[in-house]
């Protein structure tokens, strides 16, 4: 749990910097959160890497006919039979734990 949510993070033992925000959390990667009126989905990479979110952005258009309901990372989800559960998982796997500290150290943390 992070942030009161469920976190997918890269840990200390693999970057034991820490996220810049406070060093002695692990450094976020995705998060899922259920809100009062919505599932949100936050996803690090589509916020730092503009490509992924290009991508991203395209791919949901494409497979469900409208335009994501999205803030910098957070997508949210508001119909439950809606949900393109394929994309969310492509977008999961599209990122490497390294290539995420390689996207973090260049985008995020200066």
């Amino acid at each position: 749990m992070s942030y009161g949510m469920i976190g997918y993070v890269i840990p200390h033992s693999i970057y034991p910097e820490g996220y810049h925000c406070d060093p002695l959390l692990p450094l976020p990667f995705m998060n899922l959160a259920s809100q009062k009126n919505y599932i949100a989905v936050y996803h690090s990479g589509v916020y730092a890497n503009k490509e992924m979110h290009d991508w991203f952005v395209s791919e949901y258009i494409k497979r469900t006919g409208k335009k994501p309901d999205m803030g910098k990372s957070c997508l949210r989800l508001k119909n439950m039979d809606n949900i393109p559960f394929e994309l969310i998982g492509e977008l999961s796997s599209k990122i490497s734990p390294q290539q995420w500290i390689s996207t973090y150290e260049k985008a995020i943390k200066k």
